[in-house]
């Protein structure tokens, strides 16, 4: 049900569901055809596991979200891993399927992070940052009914109380501002959102720690902290007691 992506249209909004899932599965195999061309067992062993891995994860969190099902932590993660860290082994394992060198060296633990660290952080900028709401909608996970990792969080540590809460507002699906200035309220005042934020912090660290044990990489330690920078800013809105919601930014 989202309306935007990265600031723009979503395409089924625009084409049209059925083409879109049709181009979509396309492209798939269109991967899949060009890495058969390379003429590497190797790297169709990574594609293939690897897509299977995404659409593992993927029907995870559709599950939890159809059925109003909150995860635990450690599954939410182990899913993350499987979703959006494939697309991350995904990229590194066809390279080191065609390399020269490094090719035994394990990289999984730093794209994992890579790809908790992105998906983490997508979950809390989607509830918090400003200009997020600019280029999607206002606490959209919400809306999708999502079980993100700051969901998941106050569900499972406040289920007598501002979980319970949390779980009724993500039912519904709700477009209603005021209810989502509220289920916000709930996340910032349990820690929830405090909490999400100091793991993002957590696994910067270890992504950086991580490039630097494996030689060091200037490039991708640029794209951290520039991603990272995003975080850093949204301090004062992860923490504190007060009960006042964040504001939607307005038209």
């Amino acid at each position: 049900n989202s309306k935007l992506r990265r600031g723009v249209p979503v395409a089924h909004s625009i084409f049209g569901v059925a083409p879109v899932i049709n181009t979509a599965n396309y492209v798939f195999f269109l991967g899949l055809e060009r890495c058969h061309a390379l003429n590497n067992p190797k790297a169709m062993r990574v594609f293939v596991l690897e897509i299977l891995n995404l659409h593992r994860g993927q029907g995870h969190d559709i599950m939890w979200r159809d059925n109003v099902q909150c995860p635990t932590e450690e599954d939410y993660c182990k899913m993350v891993i499987d979703k959006t860290g494939g697309l991350f082994r995904l990229a590194v394992g066809l390279m080191q399927a065609c390399a020269t060198q490094n090719i035994t060296t394990d990289f999984s633990p730093l794209v994992n992070n890579l790809g908790l660290y992105f998906q983490i952080r997508d979950d809390l900028i989607n509830l918090v940052d400003e200009d997020y709401f600019k280029a999607k909608t206002f606490c959209e996970d919400l809306t999708e009914g999502k079980f993100s990792f700051p969901i998941v969080h106050c569900v499972t540590l406040n289920m007598d109380e501002a979980g319970t809460r949390l779980l009724s507002i993500l039912r519904q699906r709700t477009d209603d501002v005021d209810v989502k200035l509220y289920a916000q309220s709930l996340m910032k005042q349990s820690g929830s959102l405090r909490y999400t934020w100091e793991k993002c912090i957590g696994l910067k660290d270890e992504i950086v720690e991580q490039i630097e044990s494996l030689g060091g990489n200037a490039p991708l330690l640029k794209l951290v902290e520039y991603l990272h920078a995003t975080i850093t800013g949204l301090e004062g809105a992860v923490s504190g007691t007060s009960t006042e919601p964040q504001q939607p930014p307005q038209p």
